[in-house]
């Protein structure tokens, strides 16, 4: 099996979260590929900051893994992403409502991923205010 490491951004400015469009043209979470010699948080805040973004770090999000083979080379693939919950310092026409980015994500796990990283991003917006 071909193991690859990606990194991942939820990102949110208020109620909303960071979309990104992927080669096949589908909303997705950002996220890129971990080359050799990277780090995982790096490689996000790069990412992130590509489309135009400045993001500071929340807390770690979690991981998920995605198996599938490749038809063509008949190959096993896991794609293992690190995924880290961010506070954009703005936004732009790629954030979306949370109930709007539901119906636009079609991966399962990234539905999960959003709403477990935003009850944790809340709850740490509520304490910072409270101070």
């Amino acid at each position: 099996m071909i193991v690859r490491n990606y990194a991942g951004g939820v990102v949110f400015s208020g109620d909303r979260v960071l979309l990104s469009k992927n080669e096949k043209d589908k909303w997705i979470l950002p996220r890129s590929k971990i080359s050799k010699g990277e780090l995982s948080n790096e490689v996000v805040k790069r990412k992130i900051e590509e489309s135009g973004i400045l993001a500071e770090f929340v807390s770690t999000a979690g991981y998920t893994n995605y198996e599938y083979s490749s038809n063509p080379r008949q190959k096993p693939f896991c794609n293992k992403t690190t995924w880290y919950i961010m506070k954009a310092q703005k936004q732009n026409e790629n954030f979306f409502k949370i109930d709007e980015a539901m119906k636009l994500i079609e991966e399962n796990q990234e539905k999960s991923l959003i709403n477990l990283s935003f009850k944790k991003y809340a709850g740490e917006e509520s304490m910072l205010s409270s101070l």
